[in-house]
């Protein structure tokens, strides 16, 4: 076995050398930068599988959005090239509902509702995925959260709809349901940017389920393709932003300012393959998998001058991107910092990606193959002095 195992690491040696490129231990998360996510064997079969033909592509991805959405128990769902296309895409729903004119002329949306309202105080960069469809952000709130009469107060008649954060952990951020209930009350839809939060998995369903309009996942934070999202929900808006969507083009009669965020037919199938996966996967011991990760590389770590370390999930909720891992906090006289620790595991052999912040370095486990938490350890020890 571990001969097998030593090809195939001389053998993706090889392929990342043959393109100039050193393969990464991601201890980092699952980061844009690295590449977003790892394919189980089963989804890598689906994808070789679904090479051998071609595809009706319209079909291919009304079929798919059915099958996705009945496993979210949703009206509709559509695969699209990730979280931020389906932001885009929805917006791009969202504008032109009552405005089909406007398919070949966003994202210039003058002279039709245009604004969507943004929470101020959890604002984050993603936000501008809105802005790439012709909307002009407005900020509703304050710094202490979002309360419903700012949100009713805001809502006029240049809205096209209301965003909502899902992931947000600012203070007074409200509940889906009181949004979705007061955008509703005034007509306007709601688009929740829900991108990583796929587990526990009833996230899945619970934005959808509480009559947001358009819910939008990265398929990365269920192991799918880095490369494919979803948009669930409402079916007249789901339907509106695949129009909008790369195959507009050919099917819609307009030229629509998704052509860029094209999904190829592998995959297609293999988002829903790992989806389905996703679903049925015992999260329980994936979880405790994290767990005996974390505790080889904190018992590694054990005994360090001038370095304290935690398991992540001990001091505070990991984010999607993490799952799981350990924060190193280097004390005053420690010789590297956080950066300089980076860089070191990231230039050095094997090249290992972490994540520096102010005097702490933050590991993740959520993404390593079977071995690589020692190999971690040990380097992590040799660039600290231990």
């Amino acid at each position: 076995m571990l001969d097998t195992e030593d090809a195939g690491l001389a053998q993706t040696a090889s392929l990342y050398a043959s393109l100039g490129a050193r393969p990464v231990i991601n201890a980092a998360g699952a980061l844009t930068i690295l590449g977003g996510s790892r394919l189980s064997p089963g989804v890598r079969e689906a994808m070789d599988a679904a090479n051998r033909s071609y595809a009706d592509m319209k079909s291919l991805l009304e079929t798919s959005g059915a099958i996705v959405a009945e496993m979210l128990d949703a009206e509709a769902a559509y695969i699209t090239s990730g979280a931020a296309a389906s932001l885009t895409l929805s917006m791009a729903a969202c504008l032109t509902f009552e405005h089909r004119d406007y398919l070949e002329r966003l994202p210039d949306s003058e002279g039709i509702p245009n604004e969507v309202l943004v929470q101020q105080n959890s604002r984050q960069r993603y936000d501008e995925c809105l802005r790439f469809a012709g909307a002009r952000i407005v900020k509703v709130g304050d710094a202490d959260g979002l309360t419903m009469r700012q949100l009713a107060g805001a809502i006029g008649p240049n809205t096209a709809a209301v965003h909502y954060f899902a992931q947000s952990r600012s203070p007074g951020t409200p509940s889906i349901d009181a949004v979705v209930e007061a955008a509703h009350a005034a007509g306007k839809p709601v688009i929740v940017d829900a991108a990583g939060l796929t587990y526990p998995i009833d996230n899945l369903r619970r934005f959808a389920r509480a009559g947001a309009d358009l819910v939008c996942y990265a398929a990365k934070y269920f192991d799918g393709p880095h490369s494919t999202g979803l948009i669930v929900g409402r079916r007249d808006l789901v339907e509106l932003a695949a129009t909008n969507g790369f195959i507009g083009f050919e099917t819609s009669g307009a030229y629509t300012i998704g052509r860029p965020m094209k999904v190829d037919r592998q995959e297609i199938f293999a988002c829903v393959f790992a989806l389905r996966e996703w679903l049925a996967m015992d999260h329980e011991a994936r979880l405790a998998v994290y767990a005996a990760d974390a505790a080889a590389i904190l018992e590694a770590l054990r005994g360090i001058p001038g370095v304290e370390a935690y398991r992540i999930s001990d001091i505070e909720p990991p984010t999607p991107s993490t799952r799981e891992g350990v924060r190193l906090v280097l004390l005053p006289g420690v010789p590297k910092t956080a950066e300089e620790v980076f860089e070191a595991l990231r230039d050095g052999e094997p090249s290992i990606w972490v994540r520096p912040d102010g005097n702490q370095v933050n590991l993740s486990v959520g993404f390593l193959n079977d071995g690589e938490a020692e190999v971690v350890a040990r380097r992590l020890r040799e660039v600290l002095g231990a």
